[in-house]
């Protein structure tokens, strides 16, 4: 395949093939969500944003797998370097009790591996004079690592934030406030208060701003005079830096002053969950870098391949073995690809591409101006388009995919688009382009 010269070529989607893999697939799979019936064939041709399924299909992929494929498929800015590695077996190690190395010496061995991965990652936060790193196998992980040591440092309560989504095990899912179904029936952890995530644009209108003593939600819960929650019981406030799942929705300014003033009143653990937000998406290293906050505690996964809680060397635990896991910073071969991603985000300048063509995708939406768009948002390729109704970003979803392009819904009513990192002038224009007429045919 070349990626110069690709293009979606689709004859029937979903083919035969497709309808009768899934099929096959769901006699064993317990139930879950699968928005379309596309499957990649991995023997086919794909790199970058194109791909290939088992019947045959050329598609252009928008969703870079939910942000966990951030150069697309088969990439050769990292995939060159992951040919020369003599792979072993086992390539996950019992990675808390045992070191692993890709040659010598470890400041530069041949292979980075979880060494490097954690040193790259204490490089790319310094200046939130982060130093230590837990990694782990998922962004779930990640979140619950971050709480245990915000829990760690005292405090027993939490604030979260309605529309947000921070993963699937329990006490990260006690934290999720996006879609009732990921939660009802599950025994949550105690002491958590949400409340509303601020996007408002000019005046708020959300209820996070207030008439009482603090002039926010939170602010007159810890008021002093007024308040209801002892400051000294808050272990920490979690948030997103973008909405992933609750719509791809941007915080507002004076809110997040607000939260950076709360935690340096109080002295709260901010947790900044860069999940799908951080490694470049936004075009920032992590989307808290466009903000006026310091987090405490940054989480990151899928783009970086393995799960990482990162924060400063005073907030993790000292006892050891307050944290563990059999396969943490065990993951030799995705350590290996978290850390050639980072590498390659540096050496072929990403970060200014996922702006420049972030941009390029908002100025063609617009200038199209569907009347059934009632919103295009986002930063860098973190993208959002939010449609008037649930049934019409349905509908565009299916005839995209009928196009050739795969894309993702969010929230209630929008659609989300996460190209690759390295997405090219001329693929953006393709991929807008099947887009508009998608919408043109669902109008």
């Amino acid at each position: 395949m070349d990626r110069e010269t690709a293009e979606p070529q689709v004859r029937d989607m979903p083919g035969q093939k497709a309808r009768e893999w899934a099929d096959y697939h769901h006699q064993f799979a317990a139930p879950t969500t699968y928005v379309y019936d596309f499957v990649w064939d991995l023997t086919e041709d794909a790199e970058g944003p194109f791909c290939t399924d088992v019947d045959g299909n050329v598609l252009l992929d928008f969703t870079s797998h939910v942000a966990a494929a951030p150069l697309g498929y088969n990439n050769p800015k990292i995939m060159d370097k992951i040919d020369e590695f003599p792979l072993p077996d086992p390539t996950k190690i019992a990675g808390q009790d045992f070191y692993a190395a890709g040659g010598w010496p470890p400041e530069d061995p041949e292979f980075p591996g979880p060494t490097q991965l954690m040193e790259r990652l204490v490089d790319v936060t310094s200046h939130y004079d982060m130093d230590t790193v837990f990694l782990s196998n998922s962004g779930a992980e990640a979140v619950e690592n971050a709480i245990k040591i915000s829990y760690n440092r005292g405090g027993h309560r939490a604030f979260n934030f309605d529309g947000a989504f921070h993963g699937r095990t329990l006490g990260a899912l006690s934290l999720n406030r996006s879609k009732v179904a990921h939660r009802k029936g599950y025994p949550e952890i105690p002491g958590i208060v949400s409340v509303p995530y601020c996007s408002c644009e000019g005046q708020c209108e959300c209820g996070w701003k207030t008439n009482g003593p603090g002039g926010n939600v939170i602010a007159d819960k810890l008021d002093p005079g007024q308040g209801v929650i002892d400051p000294e019981e808050v272990s920490y406030i979690i948030l997103e830096p973008v909405q992933g799942e609750g719509g791809y929705r941007v915080p507002n300014d004076e809110f997040i002053r607000d939260i950076a003033e709360i935690q340096d009143t109080y002295d709260i653990n901010v947790i900044a969950d860069e999940i799908q937000s951080g490694m470049g998406r936004t075009g920032e290293m992590w989307a808290v870098d466009h903000l006026d906050l310091e987090p405490d505690v940054i989480t990151s996964a899928k783009a970086l391949r393995v799960g990482a809680t990162i924060s400063r060397s005073d907030v993790f635990p000292e006892e050891k073995g307050r944290l563990s896991s059999t396969w943490g910073a065990g993951d030799v071969l995705s350590s290996l690809q978290g850390a050639l991603t980072i590498d390659a985000i540096h050496e072929h300048n990403l970060l200014t591409n996922a702006e420049e063509r972030g941009r390029q995708t908002r100025e063609l939406i617009a200038d199209a101006a569907p009347e059934s768009v009632v919103d295009v948002r986002g930063r860098g390729l973190m993208l959002a388009v939010e449609f008037d109704t649930k049934d019409r970003r349905e509908a565009v979803v299916d005839a995209a995919l009928s196009r050739g392009l795969l894309t993702l819904g969010c929230g209630y009513k929008t659609l989300r688009l996460l190209p690759p990192l390295d997405v090219t002038e001329r693929e953006i224009d393709l991929g807008v382009n099947i887009l508009l007429d998608a919408i043109e045919d669902v109008a």
